[in-house]
């Protein structure tokens, strides 16, 4: 029969997302991954898909239930294992999959779990194709297969090997002067599964390594979200060791947010710019992110005459813009960073590696790299807001802020090109939440559009 889905799942262009016990059962997932199965096939897709996980105590209960849903509507399934989300996706993109699932709420915390769908491309799913998806699983009984046409299930385990040996191949990267310059490097991977794999990829590099949150446990020593504030465990080990610069992921490591060398906590807003530096510098093209992503942007792409372009917030969103116009980077502001030399996903030790790249080039130390661009603030509120009344807050904010340029693309973006200010206001797709975000040269005014904007929110609640 078809899925009823629980009113408490989280159901976006991300995929399904919910708190593990309620909504989020084996049963649902195993629903779920057969739906996804049967949907591959009726597309034309074919039957084999590759499925992975991060480290959440959940993840082994629900890896199981989505491999056994698959396989009952005869899908052949490729297991991986533990990896990271960027590892998934360039295996079934280097393979003739048709599709991939990744068990991961990436930043949500430990309670939380998910199912990410890639499609054949080793790309997740569009609006348009996930749409198509929901309403199959809503609509569709999927044909379960009998005892001798059941799905096979084999392990890959050289995977994240695979994606490491593409990152060292890069002609970006000058491994042997990064291997002279021999960084020492502060890590921490927050207990997710970027342990093994950062580890391995900083050392190839030449790094000497010390580091936290190493052991993928899922049990999560900090708000695994690597934002600024999230990051004082760190910024304490760059201190105490003497590191070059601290580098944080998430625990599904699609993410990547940056400690300068003094301890100071710089978060996720710089790691795209100064990432975006080294390809620019190297080859000149467009630059793609989304419409919350910090403005120091532009300024490195202007410094190199290349152009940003803005897109919806989401990665798919954001990898099919670079596609139009075949931008050489790109990402968003929350640590991501999308290389097309190596895939259209979100890559955190790609921008991990391209981030001591950037310190080589510039033979300087982080804070002396990030003072070259000028400084802004930006500001990130989560406040709870009733969707249905969404339009209402967005009209409400256009009339408060006339002379602002809008664009309701993705939500509401205001901005004021001679103030060098904005402010974002638009529902999250991984939490019950709506963001609100703004920056500004001060801390002052991108704080004043948060909290006024907030307060008219709450008058039109």
């Amino acid at each position: 029969m078809a899925i009823a889905l629980p009113k408490n799942l989280m159901v976006s262009v991300s995929g399904f997302r919910g708190v593990v016990g309620d909504p989020l059962t084996p049963e649902l997932l195993g629903g779920l991954a057969a739906a996804y199965g049967a949907f591959l096939r009726s597309e034309g897709s074919g039957r084999r898909v590759y499925v992975g996980r991060d480290s959440r105590t959940s993840g082994p209960m629900l890896a199981r239930a989505a491999i056994a849903g698959l396989q009952s509507v005869g899908s052949d399934v490729i297991d991986v294992g533990v990896v990271s989300t960027p590892t998934l996706m360039l295996a079934v993109e280097d393979s003739d999959a048709a599709g991939g699932i990744c068990i991961t709420a990436s930043h949500n915390p430990a309670e939380w779990n998910a199912m990410k769908f890639a499609a054949g491309d080793g790309m997740f799913l569009d609006a348009e194709r996930m749409a198509r998806f929901q309403e199959f699983v809503r609509s569709q009984d999927p044909k379960r297969a009998g005892w001798d046409r059941l799905g096979s299930v084999h392990q890959d385990t050289t995977a994240t090997s695979r994606h490491l040996a593409r990152i060292l191949a890069l002609g970006l990267l000058d491994v042997s002067g990064l291997r002279q310059r021999s960084f020492r490097v502060a890590l921490d991977c927050v207990n997710g599964a970027g342990g093994p794999m950062m580890t391995e990829l900083l050392r190839e590099l030449g790094c000497r390594v010390e580091a936290i949150g190493l052991e993928p446990t899922g049990r999560f020593h900090r708000d695994p979200e690597p934002t600024a504030g999230n990051l004082r465990a760190l910024s304490e080990l760059v201190r105490e060791t003497g590191a070059d610069v601290g580098l944080a992921v998430d625990p599904d490591v699609d993410r990547l947010s940056l400690v300068d060398e003094t301890g100071e906590s710089l978060g996720e807003d710089l790691t795209l710019a100064l990432a975006s530096d080294v390809v620019l510098r190297r080859t000149p093209g467009n630059v793609v992110t989304n419409l919350s992503t910090s403005q120091v942007l532009e300024d490195v792409a202007a410094a190199h005459g290349s152009t940003v372009v803005r897109a919806p917030v989401g990665e798919i969103n954001v990898a099919r813009r670079m596609q139009e116009v075949s931008a050489v980077v790109g990402g968003e502001g929350n640590g991501g960073v999308i290389l097309p030399a190596i895939h259209h996903t979100r890559d955190a030790p790609v921008g991990a590696a391209l981030i001591l790249q950037h310190l080589l080039d510039q033979g300087r130390t982080v804070s002396e790299a990030v003072a070259r661009w000028p400084r802004y603030s930006i500001v990130k509120e989560k406040v709870q807001f009733p969707a249905g009344k969404l339009e209402a807050a967005y009209t409400a904010l256009s009339e408060r802020y006339r002379g602002a340029e809008p664009n309701l693309e993705d939500g509401l973006r205001l901005r004021w090109i001679d103030q060098r200010a904005w402010l974002h206001v638009r529902p999250s797709g991984t939490e019950p939440v709506v963001r609100l975000i703004a920056e500004a040269s001060e801390e002052s005014q991108a704080r004043a559009l948060v909290d006024e904007s907030r307060k008219t929110l709450e008058e039109v609640a």
